[in-house]
């Protein structure tokens, strides 16, 4: 349903995303992450016509980008970052607006907008300007002008952004619900937002992709790393000095002590080695209280960071 080559813009000597390819199929969600700045809202854009690349291809539904926008835009809705709104319309009077913007035949908007509307829970705010709505409601109004066309596909660059919690959740379960009926490419730098929502995550960073799996498979290919969390009741520094010492220990840091009597750590063990028998003895041997020790699964930040990081390192042994 996307499909993208190659793809490459630059702003002067600076590259914004730089020879990047990926493949979405139809039904699918896929979560766009990095950090700001990383190119995610550069491939928004050019996949959404908004902005010509400087090299490579991509096409939406079959049909190209660059070649052919029109026939793109018809079977796309887009969600950019800052929503774009008329503050001093009603809610349905904005979506019919756009409808008519969008070549929705005259006689079909009313019932559209009524559609779209009720989708994404506006109905009971018709009689609202937009100026009197809360942010996740505004966020709501730029999700249904992004539906309002019945697109095939969905582009939406980081939609709960500014959000509060239960705001956040709410527009997640809309995400998640449009899924059976739309291809959804989502961008975010929250990383909760696409573990959540995405069967599939492409990691972006300066402009580069760094990684592209499932977040189960993400997991499971950086899982090699064995961490462990320990709490011990004994001096921080002599505990911690003991757990660096052990063979095939590559990291052991303190954390936050969950209580007056012991002191919690984080450790990791070499590729392939679980080495929690020798915590316990090292605990023994000094007569510290061992309190925890449980084998600590990693989250998709820490695989964000881990690949983030080991890229960086590549670059600079290679320079």
């Amino acid at each position: 349903m996307i499909e993208v080559q190659n793809l490459t813009k630059t702003y002067g000597g600076a590259r914004g995303i730089d020879d990047i390819s990926f493949n979405v199929e139809k039904g699918e969600i896929i979560g766009f992450l990095g950090p700001n700045g990383a190119g995610k809202t550069t491939t928004m854009r050019i996949l959404t016509c908004f902005m010509p690349a400087t090299s490579g291809s991509a096409s939406i539904a079959g049909f190209d980008v660059f070649e052919d926008s029109l026939n793109v835009r018809k079977r796309l809705g887009y969600l950019p970052e800052t929503v774009p709104l008329y503050t001093d319309m009603q809610v349905p009077v904005y979506l019919r607006y756009v409808a008519g913007l969008k070549g929705i035949p005259w006689r079909q908007i009313n019932s559209r907008v009524g559609e779209v509307m009720e989708k994404v829970g506006l109905t009971h705010m018709a009689h609202k300007f937009i100026a009197e709505l809360s942010k996740g409601y505004r966020q709501r109004v730029g999700l249904a002008q992004a539906l309002i066309n019945d697109p095939q596909v969905l582009v939406l660059d980081e939609p709960t952004v500014g959000l509060d919690p239960k705001q956040i959740i709410e527009i997640r379960s809309l995400i998640k619900g449009l899924q059976e009926e739309r291809t959804i490419i989502l961008s975010s730098h929250i990383l909760p937002e696409v573990s959540m929502v995405c069967q599939r995550v492409i990691i972006i960073d300066e402009g580069r992709i760094k990684a592209m799996d499932t977040p189960e498979n993400l997991m499971a290919q950086i899982h090699s790393t064995c961490r462990v969390r320990t709490r011990i009741s004994g001096p921080k520094d002599s505990v911690l000095e003991g757990l660096r010492a052990i063979d095939g220990i590559t990291k052991a840091d303190s954390v936050d002590n969950t209580s007056n009597s012991t002191n919690g750590f984080d450790v990791e063990f070499i590729d392939g080695f679980d080495g929690s028998h020798l915590i316990a003895r090292l605990a023994a041997e000094k007569r510290w209280d061992l309190h925890e020790l449980t084998l600590a699964k990693m989250s998709l930040e820490d695989i964000f960071i881990k690949i983030v990081t080991d890229e960086q390192v590549k670059a600079e042994d290679g320079k």
